[in-house]
């Protein structure tokens, strides 16, 4: 295959463009013709731009030899005649006219941009090397994720431009998370770029529906190990304020700025934005001041909207550790399809003289209402149109056979789904989909594609399946203040002594870690009076924290700590600086200007590391130790996943059947020795992480006892868990449950807002302690799960009914209290009690 390479970054650097003559060596050991056209000089976030009017003038560049390392890079080896360590640096050499010598390998250099390096690469050289069959654009300094970065990106650019020339094309970027380019990890990156170019090469769409790929590769020691995903690309945009910065004096070293923004990220920024300078006039009467400025982006706006969005895009999927692949198209996006063929209605035209009427003054009829069916139906307002497409194959048909089974089939109709396996996350609107205007309609998609528009405008006639708000209860921070704020104006509620003290805080980089913690008086206390008791010998009395980062999710990034050094050395671990143009670590309702990267652990599928959007935040709690442990289960620890529904503004249900999740292996004391490895010294945290996503299942009894049903624990052991204890922690769970979603409707109604029209499932985790001295267990509540992971009962049948059953009476309570109880065949569900039922005035 003959593969014309070509880039943004310039000829290979060690300071703007490392990676380029590495892929291209590997390109050409994979057996592939290879011809290389890149800019002479930085091209970055030109897009796909052409310089006109100017005479674009070769330059001829000749890398190092084969035997040499790859330029861009810089190599450690030990000198033959000193044995001294010395760095060993070769980028090549440029001439201003080319070799003479055949079969000298020579790469162009142009003064032009990346779309011009397309069209002169496939024009104007390498004809004799037969025609170009695949344009790859890269690899890019930097990840080119979400929209923000892709509309500006030149490697971008070089990919549009080569598909707008009818060539298929790859534009392809490595997402570092460290400066320090190290060469094993950048050779792994270009075998699996390799890999992935000839696998979409010999899988390309015969069909015309995918003009280029656009690929990013995340810089990681274990990057050939993890997936690679179509994913689509993140809408995203800038937050509001500027993207430059104004300066003093010159405004030369264009080059230089270019590396400060990569070096520095939003740390070199200006504070600018948000100052006194925003909202000024320009000069006294409007005069203008004259002011240089500089680019200076924004990342935190890129870094907030990766973590507001949901899992499945293109930056969520780097920043998981895995290659993205987002098929496109070379044109703009189609939007407001519904519009196509119509026309405009423009006001008539005006003479001089005339005066405006009352229907001149109307709004502008752009869009025309949704075409209405001849009523068939005896009561058509009753009818209910449900569009159901879950996009999880082990929930989907549950909710289906709920609905099937619960209301008459003359009482609905499935409405046709809009996903797509080109289009996983459609914009919905459901005023065009209905067949019908005088229907109810019923959407159960995910959260990205709910239409919260027309549920809000329709808010009798519409149903669906998430709040738009309700930080206060997912977000590990927050629902600590929703907590903390409710048990200081209501001492005896049951959150006082079921959810554990929490101090949190937010850590910027590991060396203000001390900084941040300021303010964490029980912790520091703890952990000082731990320090005394080491000293003392007394290691087995120390009291233990659990650490929690609150943006994470499947138990990624706990950490057990007693000591300062103990937290220090885990935030040392996790910090690593990355920064550059493309880059997108991220967070949510703050500007994070932190660039953290942490690597997952090496002896788990799933790893127990923790992504960049999941830090800033923390929360540090107690350990709850001893947990409940039960000898026929290998005394293995184990958490209770609760499902719960939130119905309207506002009653809370909890599910009776609830399930029990072990962990791979037989718990320890985090004060065990064995706790941590002898090699190493790391903490194993295999014994008390219960989450099943993150079990390797060393053990195969845990592999077949990782789940059970609570309620079938007693028989398992009857004297020790008898059924009037598992009531007990039953009759706890439902008052904590209400207790807390009451907190957080009523106080903190900002960042928890439920809606009459619509409901919401969570799954909640409970944590059962060991018998006190009365006997007693004590159900202490982890966290809050929106949208929670069903999948977690596996293959087991038995299990897979508690989802089914619980789904039903989903469909019981939400949706035949949204079409009347008339609507629904049968009795309720003794199952699904009602715990809570708070009046918050909202009516429609």
């Amino acid at each position: 295959m003959h593969i014309l390479v070509v880039n943004d970054d310039g000829p290979p650097s060690s300071h703007s463009s490392p990676y380029v003559h590495s892929l291209v060596r590997d390109l050409q050991a994979a057996g592939h013709v290879v011809s290389v056209c890149l800019p002479h000089t930085q091209r970055s976030w030109i897009g796909k731009a052409h310089m006109i009017g100017q005479t674009v003038k070769p330059l001829y560049y000749r890398p190092p030899p084969i035997s040499s390392p790859a330029a861009g890079l810089t190599t450690a080896l030990v000198s033959s005649s000193t044995d001294e360590t010395v760095n060993v640096t070769d980028h090549g050499t440029t001439y201003h006219r080319p070799s003479t010598v055949p079969g000298t390998e020579e790469w162009i250099l142009v003064d032009g941009t990346p779309a011009s390096c397309v069209q002169i690469g496939l024009y104007h050289f390498f004809q004799d090397r037969g025609p170009v069959d695949l344009v790859v654009s890269g690899p890019n300094y930097g990840r080119n994720t979400t929209a923000v970065f892709a509309l500006s990106s030149g490697t971008l650019g070089g990919a549009l431009e080569a598909a707008v020339c009818r060539r298929r094309a790859i534009a392809l970027s490595y997402a570092f998370f460290n400066r320090n380019h190290d060469p094993s990890i950048i050779a792994k990156a270009s075998r699996q770029s390799v890999r992935v170019i000839e696998a979409l090469w010999k899988q390309w769409p015969s069909d015309g529906s995918v003009d280029l790929y656009s690929v990013n590769v995340p810089l990681l020691e274990g990057l050939e190990e993890g997936k690679v995903l179509y994913t689509p690309m993140l809408q995203n945009y800038w937050g509001a304020g500027s993207c430059f910065q104004e300066v003093e004096g010159s405004v030369d070293g264009e080059e230089e700025d270019e590396e400060r923004i990569r070096e520095g990220g939003e740390a070199g920024r200006a504070e600018t934005d948000g100052g006194e300078q925003i909202g000024k006039r320009d000069g006294k009467g409007g005069l203008h001041t004259h002011k240089h400025f500089k680019w200076s982006p924004r990342f935190t706006d890129v870094y907030k909207s990766v973590e507001e969005a949901e899992p499945g895009n293109d930056g969520w999927a780097v920043k998981e550790g895995h290659t993205s692949v987002t098929p496109l198209k070379a044109n703009f996006w189609n939007t407001a399809e519904d519009l196509h063929g119509k026309e405009l209605q423009l006001p008539p035209l005006e003479t001089p003289s005339a005066t405006k009427t009352e229907s001149s003054m109307t709004t502008l009829p752009i869009r025309e209402p949704p075409l209405t069916t001849t009523n068939t139906k005896d009561d058509d307002k009753n009818h209910l149109y449900a569009l159901i497409d879950y996009q999880d194959a082990y929930v989907q048909p549950l909710i289906l056979s709920a609905i099937e089974k619960l209301l008459p089939s003359s009482s609905y109709t499935l409405l046709p789904s809009p996903f797509t396996p080109e289009n996983k996350e459609p914009e919905i609107h459901l005023s065009t989909l209905l067949p019908s205007a005088d229907g109810k309609v019923l959407q159960i998609t995910p959260y990205e594609t709910i239409d919260f528009d027309h549920a809000m405008s329709h808010p009798s006639t519409t149903l669906i399946n998430s709040y738009i708000i309700r930080k206060a209860l997912i977000r590990k921070h927050f629902l600590s203040s929703t907590v903390e704020h409710w048990v200081s104006k209501h001492p005896d509620s049951a959150l006082k002594t079921h959810v554990k003290r929490a101090e949190a805080f937010e850590v910027d980089y590991a060396e203000f870690l001390d900084d941040a913690l300021v303010e964490a008086f029980d912790l520091r206390a703890s952990m000082e009076k731990n320090d005394e008791l080491i000293s003392e010998g007394k290691a087995d009395e120390v009291e233990w924290w659990i650490l929690k980062p609150s943006m994470s999710d499947r138990g990624q990034g706990i950490r057990l700590f007693s000591t300062m050094e103990e937290l220090q050395s885990i935030f040392d671990g996790w910090e690593v600086e990355s920064d550059d143009e493309d880059e997108e670590e991220e967070e949510d309702d703050s500007d994070d200007e932190a660039t953290h990267k942490v690597q997952k652990d090496d002896d788990s599928d799933a790893g127990n590391g923790i992504n960049t959007s999941h830090l800033r935040h923390f929360i540090a709690q107690p350990y709850i130790h001893p947990p409940l442990l039960l000898p026929e289960l290998q005394n293995r620890k184990f958490h209770i996943r609760v499902y719960v529904l939130a119905v309207g503004a506002l009653k809370v249900y909890v599910y009776k059947d609830m399930l029990a999740l072990f962990a791979g292996i037989p718990y320890v004391s985090p004060s065990d020795p064995s706790s941590s490895s002898e090699e190493t010294q790391e903490f194993d945290l295999s014994a008390h992480l219960t989450n099943t996503c993150l079990q390797t299942y060393s053990s195969p009894l845990a592999a077949s006892n990782s789940v059970h049903r609570f309620w079938d624990l007693p028989t398992l052991s009857p004297t020790r868990f008898p059924q009037s204890k598992a009531q007990n922690i039953w009759d706890q769970i439902c008052e904590v449950t209400g207790d807390l979603f009451e907190a957080a409707a009523r106080g903190m109604m900002i960042h928890f807002q439920p809606m009459e029209q619509a409901f919401e499932v969570y799954g909640l985790d409970f944590l059962v302690d060991a018998d006190d001295t009365e006997g007693k267990n004590r159900a202490w509540l982890l966290e809050v799960n929106a949208f929670p992971d069903f999948k977690q009962t596996g293959d087991n049948e038995e299990l897979k009914g508690v989802v089914g059953g619980f789904w039903e009476g989903v469909v019981r309570e939400a949706v035949g209290g949204f079409v009347g109880a008339e609507g629904v065949v049968g009795k309720g569900d003794e199952k699904m009690k009602m715990v809570r039922e708070v009046d918050l005035g909202r009516r429609w």
